[in-house]
């Protein structure tokens, strides 16, 4: 007889001793289904019915036992038993010689009673105090209790809190951010931020803050040349980065221009690759270079409407150009009013040198109506007319509904604007004495009878014995108040080459008043009453400048301005500035070419054309029609 096949090769031949066993089968047939009564936990891998008396029975076919089949040889030999296999066959009560997984182990059936526990209701359980209430017990917890327990104290807190935190978050921190940040600012540019009109910002990569950061900490205040009192630096510009280039949209706050002069008849073309920077000056180089069928080539660079201020100390360190005995270079630091672009004249027709604010005869053409006051018609330089100004285009007399600036007054009228000038230094070498000087000077429109002021204690005093009255006064386009004095011979270019501090202090409007700085000293003032009314040519008073004020440096050339001597001046020559300060009062800061009270941008931007192609000349050339006045058209 052959002996009986098994479906693994590890299996107990000896188990056929032992009982009944199911009949050997072909590992490549599908296994017989198990008996009804047999727990079959085929889908929980490895689990295995508990042993009961009856298990026996259970697990024994009631059918008599099958021979077992021989083993074809063809058939492949049985495979090693693997995991899976074991854990379906235990589940098939297969005994095996291989322990049992760790699932097989510990896994439950899903009857509770197989676990062997007593689920009968009449047994007590050792949770059943949590279900089953007790009166005597639970009186005093019936009875209620106190939160005023360390923690019921605890929980409380917790959630007071968490209710604090949260009306802080949606309530109190907006509250909180709104009061203390500091208010946006366009600082006089046109957008948030303070975006100037070439598009960039102040504070920049480069050393470019509104107060330059190479500024030494002990002049970061001044003490002021007036009142004794401790201002504060609210713009600076060192230099001291060399090789920096001024070209339209090259720098945040300086430009400079690529024109010729004409309105001085300068014998140069300005070119911005005449202005640069090196070991830390801001160098203007005046050279003979043909540019533009000019024979020389200057520099001059502004900060019209990127940086302007109102009222406080403007302050330079320079070393003038040239030589201290030869006459001819025309180098000037000075300031004009954003509303005017110096070198485009359309733009500054009607609006230089005017600084005044009343509807009068001042406003108009000649600054007379009908021929009339006689003192102005002739009250020029022998016998000519006073002015050949053609009015102030945005006076105080402007009909309603012309394009002004604004602001208006409560009675809707405007507010008379303009673009005035004062002036740190224009330097000039005396052909009579061979000595440098310099004039420190404003200039004002409408004029005086025969362009006189009164300079008398109350209007007008020096501060130092090198300074007196300039003898020029004024002419047909402009009215001056001018004070000549000589400076240190050794700071010019090839006399010696020192630094000295020049400068002006000012406060704006009715009551203000101008005092010049040189070598670094109070050199003298004028005082507005200077410039008060005049009722021999019916004007009222003019203002100290009350406009936004931008800087101006420049180095060129004129006859216009007095001899040049072309035979004894050396090319190149070179203008160079240290450094540009301005300080104001803690109190009385006013930056920006925009401020609210004097705004210039949105009429710039309406006639911005004016404002860059410096061929248009004139107002009329520009294609605009004058604007109009109420003492000369018919409008209220």
């Amino acid at each position: 007889m052959s002996k009986p096949s098994y479906p693994f090769s590890n299996q107990n031949p000896k188990a056929a001793q032992q009982g009944p066993q199911q009949p050997s089968r072909n590992p490549f047939q599908p296994a017989p289904a198990p008996p009804p009564n047999v727990i079959h936990n085929r889908g929980v891998q490895g689990t295995k019915s508990p042993t009961t008396p009856s298990s026996n029975a259970s697990q024994t076919s009631l059918l008599p036992p099958k021979p077992s089949a021989p083993s074809p040889r063809n058939l492949a030999p049985p495979r090693a038993p693997t995991l899976k296999s074991k854990s379906s066959d235990s589940s098939l009560n297969t005994a095996f010689t291989i322990p049992q997984s760790i699932s097989d182990k510990y896994s439950l059936a899903a009857d509770p009673a197989l676990w062997g526990a007593d689920l009968t209701m009449n047994h007590p359980e050792a949770d059943d105090f949590l279900h089953n209430p007790d009166p005597r017990r639970d009186r005093k917890n019936d009875n209620g209790g106190s939160i005023f327990t360390g923690r019921g104290i605890a929980n409380l807190g917790c959630m007071v809190i968490l209710a604090i935190g949260l009306v802080l978050l949606f309530a109190g921190y907006p509250l909180i951010s709104y009061f203390t940040k500091a208010p946006s600012t366009t600082l006089g540019a046109y957008n948030l931020g303070g975006i100037n009109s070439s598009g960039q910002v102040p504070d920049m990569e480069g050393n470019f803050a509104l107060v330059d950061k190479d500024t030494p900490e002990e002049f970061l205040t001044k003490t002021s040349y007036t009142d004794g009192e401790t201002w504060t630096l609210v713009f600076s510009d060192e230099f001291n980065v060399d090789g920096r280039t001024f070209y339209p949209g090259d720098d945040p706050y300086w430009e400079a221009v690529d024109l010729h002069y004409w309105g001085t008849n300068n014998m140069e073309w300005y070119d911005p690759e005449a202005v640069t920077t090196k070991d830390g000056n801001l160098v203007i180089t005046l050279d003979e270079k043909v540019s533009h069928d000019l024979r020389f080539e200057g520099g001059m660079v502004t900060t019209w409407n990127k940086f302007c201020f109102t009222g406080g100390l403007f302050e330079v360190s320079a070393v003038l150009p040239g030589a201290s005995d030869v006459w001819g270079l025309w180098p000037a630091v000075w300031t004009m009013g954003n509303l005017g672009r110096a070198g485009y004249g359309a733009s500054l027709e009607g609006m230089w040198p005017y600084s005044y604010d009343t509807c009068d005869v001042g406003t108009l053409p000649n600054q007379t109506l009908n021929g009339l006051p006689e003192p102005a018609a002739t009250g020029g330089w022998e016998g000519t007319a006073l002015s050949y100004l053609p009015g102030q285009r945005l006076s105080a007399c402007t009909c309603d509904g012309e394009i002004h600036p604004g602001p208006k007054r409560s009675d809707g009228t405007y507010v008379g604007r303009a673009a005035p000038e004062i002036d740190v230094l224009e330097a000039q070498v005396s052909e009579a004495t061979g000595t440098g000087h310099i004039s420190q000077s404003c200039q004002w429109a409408p004029f005086n009878y025969q362009y006189t002021w009164p300079n008398t204690s109350a209007t007008l005093q020096f501060h130092s014995e090198k300074f007196h009255l300039n003898e020029y006064k004024g002419g047909v386009y402009q009215q001056t108040t001018s004070g000549l004095g000589d400076v240190n011979q050794q700071c010019y270019e090839f006399s010696g080459g020192c630094y000295d501090t020049y400068g002006f202090e000012y406060k704006q409007g009715n009551d203000g008043f101008i005092t010049w700085i040189s070598e670094g000293k109070a050199s003298w003032t004028v005082r507005q009453p200077g410039m008060g009314p005049d009722d021999e040519v019916k004007i009222g008073q003019r203002l100290v400048p009350v406009e936004p004020m931008y800087l101006i440096l420049n180095l060129g050339m004129s006859e216009n301005f007095g001899d040049v001597d072309l035979v004894r001046l050396r090319f190149p020559t070179k203008f160079l500035i240290d450094y540009v300060r301005i300080y104001q009062h803690p109190d009385r800061i006013n930056i920006g070419c925009d401020p609210e009270d004097y705004p210039t941008s949105d009429y710039i931007q309406t006639y911005i054309e004016a404002y860059t192609n410096p061929n248009l000349t004139t107002w009329e050339q520009f294609g605009q029609p004058p604007v109009r006045n109420r003492l000369l058209d018919n409008c209220t």
